[in-house]
């Protein structure tokens, strides 16, 4: 077979993708080559992807592919009638970044929660070395025993969070905007009761119809002004307007971020005017990224390709 993986850099180059030569002949291109992918794949037996969208127009003339592997859970870029129609097998991973998302989540909580950017500068600018007394503590402070943990969304990483979160003492309530109940064994709530109760409030949820925009400014306008928000789901979920004005009128005391509505994120994101990382810590879509998930990420995806030879039914998302 001829294996070729367009958006090779999505997996970073410390991960070994050398193990698909397994199957046969492998090439792979990045994403800046993307203007090519349709004469990359032309002769291919299994596409291998992230971001590059599969559909009619990309696939038409590549008379070979069997089977397609994204390197993610999502697949809302694959045109899956397109590929049943030719026959096509469409394979995804999955909870291969469940731990690394959940350890992010609480970087993010705390990293607000204790202010670390502000004792960090403390530090390192001199005035800790030219106070007199031993410590700091300008900054105001809690801990997270005693607190309320809400989460959106309790699929296996916001059960992976409610887990930590129990270990810290928080006592976990979550809110199914699905609808589908969830015997996740944490208390379930309506959504005001949510927002109301939440000292921490962590999204874990799909972007749908359901969630697109959900935290908004009815809804901070609900939750505690000491409550911090996480968002490591789909930047679409928050409303970045409405955040701004929330962070800036002390609505809510932080949100720490993973994800945004257009990524890379635009110079003319509303959330750029929040250059105070006591309420705003955002970071570039990287909570999935550890070095153990994406290696974990190319091990699924060898999987999926060695069950599609031995013809067996693994991760297939087209039937």
């Amino acid at each position: 077979m001829k294996i070729v993986e367009l958006d090779r850099n999505t997996l970073g180059y410390d991960i070994d993708t050398s193990i698909f030569k397994d199957f046969g002949d492998f090439e792979e291109y990045v994403s800046d080559e993307a203007q090519n992918n349709k004469e990359h794949i032309k002769d291919a037996d299994v596409v291998i992807f992230n971001k590059a969208k599969m559909n009619e127009e990309m696939l038409k003339d590549a008379k070979n592919v069997k089977l397609l592997c994204i390197t993610a859970t999502g697949y809302d870029n694959i045109d899956l009638k397109y590929c049943r129609k030719r026959g096509i097998a469409v394979c995804n991973v999955k909870a291969y970044s469940t731990q690394s998302v959940a350890q992010h989540t609480f970087a993010l909580a705390l990293y607000v929660l204790e202010k670390i950017n502000y004792y960090d500068d403390y530090v390192k600018s001199g005035k800790y070395s030219a106070q007199s007394g031993f410590c700091n503590f300008d900054e105001r402070f809690c801990e997270l025993d005693g607190k309320t943990w809400g989460i959106i969304g309790m699929g296996n990483i916001g059960k992976a969070v409610a887990k930590i979160a129990t270990a810290f003492g928080c006592h976990v309530i979550h809110y199914s905007a699905s609808g589908t109940k969830t015997d996740a064994g944490y208390e379930e709530v309506g959504f005001e009761d949510l927002l109301s109760r939440s000292d921490i409030l962590s999204l874990h949820c799909p972007l749908s119809e359901k969630t697109l925009g959900i935290m908004n400014m009815d809804a901070f306008s609900k939750m505690k002004k000491t409550a911090i928000l996480v968002n490591v789901s789909r930047g679409p979920v928050v409303n970045e307007e409405d955040l701004r004005q929330a962070l800036e009128k002390d609505m809510i005391a932080g949100a720490g971020l993973d994800v945004l509505s257009v990524e890379p994120m635009q110079k003319d994101n509303p959330l750029s005017a929040i250059k105070d990382s006591r309420k705003l810590l955002i970071t570039p879509h990287m909570a999935w990224a550890s070095v153990e998930a994406r290696q974990r990420c190319a091990n699924e995806v060898y999987k999926n390709i060695e069950a599609f030879v031995n013809n067996e039914v693994r991760n297939r998302v087209d039937l």
